[in-house]
């Protein structure tokens, strides 16, 4: 008969996850090892894969349940059934407060998607795609004028440079918190969304 799981098996699995993503994104995938891994963990090796099969499963379960904590934050913010304005606030901030909690997650996921296998990346992919239309949609309903500009996915991924490169310069020991940024975040975006002058794009020779 096949032994069961352990009652902390997934505790033990998130921890794995987390510990492992935090190496990535300040040593970077490549240049860690998987002793390093179950080091950090505290963990001998044969342990360690007991949780994964190798580096790349590894990688794919960070970026994986990073992406599917996305998908679902995006269906719980449309189920609230939310006028537009406020609905676009909430993607921000929940958005934003998912990114302070799980900043390793989301450098892993920016930086090392590249070094997935080609099914898993377009997965993944596929995912963040679906992210992305969630808040091109939500933009869309302020301002529906912008489809005819083709101004909706640039404008959204403006909104995305602002949240998904937070990391980069904000300091974890600073005045400033993820939670706290996120209204400002919010706020900025939505004024200026809103005070946008839309020009249909064109390509300069």
């Amino acid at each position: 008969m096949a032994r069961g799981r352990a009652p902390n098996y997934e505790a033990t699995r998130e921890e794995i996850l987390a510990q492992a993503a935090r190496l990535f994104a300040n040593l970077g995938y490549a240049a860690t090892s998987m002793n390093e891994v179950a080091e950090a963990c505290g963990v001998t090796k044969p342990t360690l894969y007991h949780y994964v099969r190798d580096k790349h499963d590894l990688l794919m379960q960070i970026c994986q349940t990073h992406v599917d904590e996305l998908v679902a934050l995006v269906q719980e913010v449309q189920g609230r059934g939310l006028a537009p304005r406020e609905h676009l606030q909430a993607l921000v901030c929940r958005f934003m407060h998912v990114y302070g909690q799980a900043q390793h997650q989301h450098r892993v996921l920016t930086e090392d998607l590249r070094f997935l296998q080609e099914a898993d990346r377009q997965r993944l992919q596929a995912l963040e795609r679906q992210v992305v239309q969630a808040f091109a949609d939500a933009v869309l309903a302020l301002r529906p004028e912008l489809r005819g500009h083709k101004l909706d996915k640039p404008v959204t991924m403006l909104l995305f440079g602002m949240m998904n490169w937070t990391f980069t310069w904000l300091r974890p020991d600073g005045a400033f918190s993820y939670e706290s940024l996120a209204p400002l975040v919010a706020e900025l975006f939505l004024g200026g969304l809103m005070a946008l002058q839309p020009t249909t794009p064109h390509t300069t020779p």
